[in-house]
């Protein structure tokens, strides 16, 4: 199975509204592992980048000026991912909302979301009320991310590599696809059904006694107290 890990980065939040990409960075996987082939392009936006999103990802309309349009690079993309490749993005939506804006001002059909996986929404099911950040997840899955100063698409797709791979189960990947593809066209379905391995994260005695002070503090009668003091008693 063929995936493609990726990451964007952009002029603003709004695809629909004005907003363009600037870098887009991916990294190839093969039965969830990296094969070594990346893409990495910065993109002239043919737009301002405004100040405040340059802090967060240090492209200046400068460095930006002179770099190619998406259209220029939009056939070695297309190319890149073929007709087999997955997404897997973090908050995808963000990411391929901007992806098929810019292929579709370049004529080209937007990709289908029967091809898309979102670690967020994985990284959710599986850690509900907890921080599911890239970094968050970097932190609890040991990845190193230090080199993340500024936020970067093909270090951030790098890096989200190898939090999918902890998110699927670490070396023993649990996420099985049944693929399915209709039609002969270029951008022809896959359907993915994902099945998560239950994990265990054993917590500290400060992480223990700062969720128990956090019950005693905001949940009246709360059942895991109520079962503590039965287990004790």
């Amino acid at each position: 199975m063929r995936e493609i890990c990726f990451d964007t980065e952009t002029t603003g939040l709004e695809a629909n509204g004005g907003d363009r990409l600037v870098e887009i960075g991916a990294v190839e996987l093969v039965n969830h592992l990296p094969t070594g082939k990346v893409f990495h392009e910065y993109i002239n936006p043919e737009r301002e980048v405004p100040e405040e999103v340059v802090k967060v990802h240090g492209l200046t309309n400068a460095f930006l000026a002179d770099k190619p349009k998406f259209a220029e690079i939009a056939q070695k993309w297309v190319d890149f991912v073929g007709d087999d490749g997955i997404f897997v993005a973090h908050n995808a939506k963000f990411d391929m909302d901007f992806l098929n804006m810019e292929l579709e001002k370049c004529g080209m059909a937007p990709y289908s979301w029967d091809r898309v996986v979102d670690t967020l929404a994985i990284a959710r099911a599986e850690f509900p009320r907890m921080r599911n950040s890239l970094d968050a997840l970097c932190k609890r899955f040991n990845v190193d991310n230090s080199a993340r100063t500024f936020h970067g698409a093909l270090l951030d797709a790098q890096l989200l590599a190898e939090v999918y791979l902890q998110l699927l189960g670490g070396d023993e990947p649990s996420m099985k696809f049944a693929a399915q593809k209709a039609g002969n066209d270029n951008n022809a379905k896959v359907k993915a059904t994902v099945t998560i391995l239950e994990r265990h994260f054993p917590i500290s005695d400060d992480e223990a006694a700062a969720h128990r002070q956090f019950l005693e503090k905001n949940i009246k009668n709360s059942i895991w107290l109520q079962d503590e003091a039965e287990s004790q008693g």
